[in-house]
């Protein structure tokens, strides 16, 4: 196996990782524990992993086609500044996804979010294992990146595997909050 190859077996093991580590502090809990809200957080079980499955789609689709693969659009007339002072007449459909993202909306199970999470996992493993690593594009323009920072494939798989284990770590507090159980 040469370095290349090593390295990318090892993304993908620590994604895998990581990725089990969220979806094990599930395991057991009903479809309205999954929604349950257990800190002043708005935070829930069933919304973490719908986001990270969310985040995890969009960088790959990134790494893929570059910056035209991820649109932070705003209405005609409404700011980067209307929005952080709370003043924006109306949200864009990006931003309204990604809240509902972190949320139990009607109709989603434990089976649905975790059959999906495991849909996104299987093909960003297999885009992980044809794409160049080394492939870098420019991020899209947003007020948390800063202008001109252009991120390789290896960047953005780091970023992936960083927001899966951070999720992970809210998780298992969450979890144990409900019912005290432990995820390992």
């Amino acid at each position: 196996m040469n370095n290349l190859d090593a390295e990318r077996t090892a993304l993908i093991t620590v994604l895998a990782t990581v990725r089990t580590t969220l979806t094990n502090t599930v395991r057991g809990l009903s479809d309205d524990q999954l929604g349950e809200r257990p800190t002043v957080s708005e935070l829930c079980l069933g919304g973490l992993i719908k986001h990270v499955a969310a985040v995890e789609e969009m960088w790959l689709r990134f790494a893929l086609e570059g910056p035209s693969a991820v649109s932070y659009a705003m209405p005609d007339g409404v700011t980067w500044a209307d929005i952080a002072a709370g003043t924006a007449r109306e949200f864009p459909q990006w931003m309204i996804d990604n809240l509902n993202n972190f949320k139990m909306l009607p109709g989603d199970t434990l089976t649905s979010i975790v059959e999906r999470y495991e849909k996104v996992a299987a093909r960003s493993e297999e885009i992980i294992a044809d794409i160049d690593l080394s492939t870098s594009h420019p991020l899209p323009e947003a007020p948390w990146h800063e202008p001109g920072t252009a991120w390789s494939v290896r960047q953005v798989l780091l970023h992936v595997i960083a927001e899966t284990a951070q999720h992970a770590g809210h998780a298992d507090i969450l979890r144990e909050t409900i019912d005290g159980h432990k995820a390992f």
